[in-house]
């Protein structure tokens, strides 16, 4: 049976916890996996053909549709916003709506706002309120339960045995509002992510409070009377030292000289900080265990790593997000030997996954964690629609190496990477890599454009905005180097609007 796609339309950056939470709700409910799937037009694929809009393209792809309306009313190119525009279509196209109204109030709202809501109240629709996600998780599901039996005739039971569960549902950790101070975060690391999704303005200096109500509005924090406070999400995903108050949030790294463990090892460290600066700890503590032999291609002295970046990263950033954060006895261990590394992160797969789907690369993507995959997202250090894992093997492949292993060990996941061992000649330079470039043309490229290949060559993902944002210059400064490199036919140009950003063209 195919499933009933359920559109998601909202203002993205205001409402974008409870979408993604939504989306977790939903794909790990026992009973509405089964027929019916969240959409969140940004995370679905780019179909590659040009479409003016192609938000209304998707929601016409759809069965029901879902709106969630804050203050915001959306800054439109036209006289309607996309997410108006959507209602609109829907309507049209006498699609099931579903209707929620975020806060009891609606003062704050923008004008804009407040004649959409006008309009849907004079359309008969029948809206609820609510205060935050955890209110509107039972509310969400009670309505798409209501419009499967009314407009689809799928009778869903409101229990279910546990003989019928097949599908686990998200932690409620994450969810969590803790009694900590929101001083607790780490300000740089809130501040380069706030600026990275476009939370806060370019270029113009940032308060504390500009930047505590920045992450109060991505659901981060709370202000509780004059004090900002964080939840879990927050402390996890940008706390300075989660593991003072959860001793699980700690990565012990261990560097061992031969092929089993022992008692000496060469190299032992314990991280604990923010989520995105313990993806780059392991990284560098790798690195640092590890040899990189040298090549020489073209006009270039490569050094290799002997494990893909890409990989390693992937592996954490699963761990940190996928982990059982309610197991409070264990840590994500990382443990490098002679021939082999293995990341092991705490509690077994999400039913309905199992290693034998995983090794097939049958993974429909679901998380534990789905509020601080989307934090994690944000970054770029990792893909949430489930193509992680065949990334992996990909760059595992394409490094001279076996694919990653997967299998559960004493209560713990477990990704093994295999080595080269003494055949370091295995490893291979990636194409990227091994693009030669002439001395003529190098010759005229500036520091900065040989710093932007060098980006893409390590498959940093490349925008005009973060060259901007990288190396202080101008909109016109970005495009003449981004226009230089396309002459030479170093790059092309992918994706449209704001999904724009460079790619190397490799050698066939």
């Amino acid at each position: 049976m195919k499933k009933l796609r359920i559109f998601v339309s909202s203002v993205q950056k205001e409402l974008e916890v409870e979408r993604v939470a939504m989306a977790g709700w939903v794909s790990t409910d026992p009973q509405l996996a089964d027929v019916c799937e969240v959409v969140l037009f940004e995370k679905e694929p780019l179909s590659g053909k040009r479409v003016i809009k192609p938000y209304l393209a998707c929601l016409k792809t759809c069965d029901i549709y879902l709106l969630i309306l804050d203050c915001e009313y959306g800054r439109p190119p036209e006289p309607l916003s996309a997410t108006h525009e959507e209602y609109r279509v829907a309507r049209e196209r006498n699609m099931p709506q579903l209707v929620f109204i975020k806060g009891m109030s609606d003062v704050k709202r923008e004008a804009k706002t407040k004649a959409f809501l006008d309009e849907i109240k004079g359309d008969g629709n029948v809206y609820k309120r609510f205060h935050d996600r955890l209110d509107l998780d039972p509310e969400v599901k009670k309505a798409l339960k209501r419009v499967l039996s009314e407009e689809f005739n799928l009778a869903i039971e409101n229990e279910v045995s546990e003989v019928d569960v097949t599908i686990e549902p998200a932690s409620p950790f994450e969810q969590q509002a803790l009694d900590i101070s929101a001083n607790e975060l780490d300000g740089a690391t809130s501040e380069k992510w706030l600026r990275s999704i476009k939370a806060v303005p370019d270029g113009r200096p940032l308060s504390k409070n500009g930047r505590l109500n920045a992450l109060r509005q991505k659901g981060l924090v709370r202000l509780e009377g004059e004090l900002f406070r964080t939840q879990a999400s927050g402390l996890l995903f940008l706390g300075k030292d989660p593991s003072m108050h959860f001793p699980q949030c700690r990565v012990f790294a261990d560097a061992f000289r031969g092929i089993v463990q022992d008692s000496t090892p060469a190299d032992q460290v314990t991280f604990s900080g923010p989520a995105p600066v313990l993806v780059d700890q392991v990284w560098d503590f790798v690195q640092k265990n590890t040899r990189h032999p040298m090549r020489v291609v073209g006009f270039t002295r490569i050094s290799l790593d002997e494990y893909p970046r890409e990989t390693v990263r992937e592996a954490v950033v699963n761990a940190v997000a996928h982990r059982d954060y309610e197991d409070s006895s264990r840590q994500i261990l990382v443990r490098l030997f002679a021939d082999r590394l293995e990341i092991l992160s705490p509690g077994g797969l999400m039913r309905p996954l199992t290693v034998q789907k995983i090794k097939k690369g049958d993974c429909p993507p679901c998380s534990r964690n789905p509020v601080l995959g989307q934090y994690l997202n944000h970054l770029r250090l990792m893909d949430q629609r489930g193509s992680g894992i065949g990334r992996m093997k990909t760059a595992m492949l394409n490094h001279g190496l076996v694919a990653p292993e997967y299998d559960l060990a004493d209560g713990y996941f477990r990704v093994t990477m295999k080595g080269p061992g003494s055949h370091l000649e295995r490893l291979r330079v990636s194409e990227v890599a091994s693009k030669q470039i002439t001395a003529s043309v190098e010759d005229q490229l500036t520091d900065r454009q040989r710093a932007v290949m060098h980006s893409l060559a390590k498959g940093d993902k490349v925008t005009s905005a973060s060259c901007m944002e990288n190396y202080g210059i101008s909109r016109q400064a970005v495009n003449a180097d981004f226009n230089k490199l396309l002459k030479f036919g170093l790059i092309r140009r992918a994706g449209a609007g704001r999904s724009t950003h460079y790619e190397l063209i490799t050698a066939r």
